[in-house]
């Protein structure tokens, strides 16, 4: 309707030509403008007009209340006696656990074969029929500062948990878009250098505790030979992990290649101490919505439970997992 308003012509295939041609020639005005604003540019030097900024998704959002500024002093004061300050003092050097649940699959063996690899420090032991308090216990009288456990289903990896001993806090994260290094394509090797780490936009006061657990898995003084970088990226409440390698082309090119593993997680709790279902205290838990309502627990079943729940709404069944793990 809005083609027929804008050029009134019948014939269908003769308005798509002409809209064609508008839209071609608004590209070629746009081109020539940046051809314009590049030539001033060369010509001032200096003295030229910054560029202008695109528009985006992220940097047109509304402001989050809860983004802090990491110079408050307030958050300065919370992070000096936390669970992590030891870590950051570099009064503790990493040890990192790493396992899987009961039974698990070829597919998770690997992906944690490459978490071991990227992970400096780290150990991977099999579960067997171990329970998970107990598997917190025994890690802790063997001196593990981390413990990574990551559930599988359908064959697939699914969850991941964090544990940060012997205190906690303990964060469940929905693992998806799982890829090896070896499904990469043009991918490197990797080495056994420490790595760099960055994490961008960890900006909320929960970003902050989550951004200090998974910098707590690497260790201080990164091997600046091995040129090796692990990246997690936030955005939209969605961790992006990446591995990579750079190598300086020249002043100002730098060349990437990516390493492998990667895939994304989301933040489903943040739970206070370790590991604990039934006693623990969750400081904040994903909400589960419909429609943009919450979805009502059943009677008997909790948030933190390892049940199907199922509500009514609006005369259909829905199934919801909240915490599904196979302990």
């Amino acid at each position: 309707m809005a083609s027929q308003s804008r050029y009134p012509v019948k014939n269908k295939q003769l308005r798509l030509r002409l809209y064609q041609k508008e839209k071609a020639e608004k590209k070629k005005e746009r081109r020539t403008a940046r051809d314009k604003r590049k030539r001033e540019r060369e010509e001032l030097g200096e003295q030229a007009p910054p560029k202008q900024k695109p528009k985006t998704i992220e940097n047109m959002r509304v402001a989050d209340e809860t983004i802090v500024d990491p110079e408050d002093e307030e958050v300065l004061a919370d992070e000096q006696t936390d669970e992590m300050a030891a870590y950051f003092d570099r009064k503790q050097t990493p040890k990192v656990l790493i396992t899987t649940c009961q039974k698990c699959t070829l597919k998770t063996v690997q992906f944690l074969s490459e978490l071991e690899e990227i992970i400096p420090n780290s150990e991977v032991h099999r579960r067997k029929s171990i329970d998970m308090k107990q598997v917190i216990r025994q890690a802790t009288e063997h001196e593990f500062t981390d413990l990574v456990v990551i559930n599988e289903d359908r064959k697939q990896p699914n969850a991941l948990i964090l544990c940060h001993l012997p205190d906690g806090p303990t964060a469940h994260f929905k693992l998806t878009a799982v890829r090896g290094g070896w499904e990469i394509r043009n991918h490197g090797r990797r080495t056994h250098h420490r790595p760099e780490v960055i994490l961008n936009h960890f900006s909320t006061r929960l970003g902050h505790t989550v951004g200090r657990m998974l910098a707590a898995l690497f260790p201080h003084d990164p091997e600046f030979k091995g040129r090796t970088v692990v990246t997690f990226h936030n955005q939209r409440d969605y961790v992006f992990f990446r591995h990579h390698r750079y190598i300086f082309r020249s002043e100002k090119k730098v060349g990437m290649q990516e390493l492998g593993p990667r895939f994304t997680l989301k933040l489903r709790s943040l739970q206070q101490g370790t590991f604990d279902t039934k006693y623990g205290q969750y400081v904040w838990i994903h909400k589960v919505r419909y429609a943009g309502f919450p979805v009502k627990l059943s009677q008997g079943c909790s948030a933190c439970c390892s049940v199907k729940t199922w509500t009514q709404v609006e005369g259909s069944s829905i199934c919801r997992i909240l915490y599904y793990q196979e302990w």
